[in-house]
């Protein structure tokens, strides 16, 4: 299963009863692999903190948790501020955990810059042609 950290939180938070908060939990706790993407871009409450913990905590050891990332780990005090449980959740997600960091420009920022390349490079031809004509 894929979902953004945004999009499961939000979802889970605006969850009214203790019991369909159960539901949604073992939703998610359910698939063998569960991708979380975009943990960082956003701050959360210590709500969503608490959240995402048991979710964790009820897939630790128990099936695998892709969760992609900006910030290292010892910036997710910034993203779940005042939030007791991060230090366990960081711990529970590293521990026998594979972590790949992957550093270099943005693939939407090479994008971007070679698109404005190439439009540079069509006005001038385009301004070349004018000048012959």
């Amino acid at each position: 299963m894929f979902t953004t950290a945004g999009q499961m939180l939000g979802e889970l938070a605006a969850l009214d009863s203790d019991s369909a908060l159960r539901r949604r939990l073992n939703r998610y706790a359910s698939p063998d692999v569960l991708v979380i993407d975009e943990v960082g871009y956003l701050s959360y409450s210590n709500r969503h903190a608490d959240l995402l913990f048991e979710l964790v905590s009820r897939r630790y050891g128990v099936a695998s948790t892709v969760v992609t990332t900006n910030r290292p780990f010892a910036e997710w005090h910034e993203v779940f501020p005042n939030a007791a449980c991060v230090v366990s959740l960081v711990d529970r997600l590293v521990h026998r955990a594979e972590v790949v960091v992957i550093e270099g420009e943005s693939y939407r920022v090479k994008e971007a810059r070679e698109r404005a390349q190439q439009r540079t490079k069509k006005r001038s031809t385009a301004k070349a042609e004018k000048k012959t004509s």
